[in-house]
């Protein structure tokens, strides 16, 4: 069986500064937890960036979350209204 290589994700530059900036948050905005859950998505069973994976276990235990209660929260947040701002629109993607 062939060994299967780590890949580096095309945002992993970005997405690095963003969950830099997530660890240490003491009290996530809503926000915070939308960015939390969409990075969880976009690097879920990726193959590499351990270190991203690793700290966004970190983030959802430090704010005493599991999966599915922030994926419920997040849920909830973007059912009563938008968390990014018009700017930030084109940024959303979720890949």
């Amino acid at each position: 069986m062939a060994e299967v290589k780590d890949q580096r994700h095309p945002q992993y530059s970005k997405d690095r500064q963003i969950l830099n900036e997530l660890l240490i948050q003491t009290a996530p905005s809503n926000r915070d937890r939308a960015e939390l859950a969409r990075l969880i998505v976009r690097y879920k069973d990726f193959v590499g960036a351990r270190d991203i994976q690793a700290d966004l276990v970190k983030a959802l235990s430090a704010w005493q979350f599991t999966e599915e209660t922030l994926f419920t929260k997040t849920r909830a947040i973007h059912a009563i209204g938008k968390v990014y701002t018009s700017q930030d629109e084109d940024q959303d993607d979720w890949s």
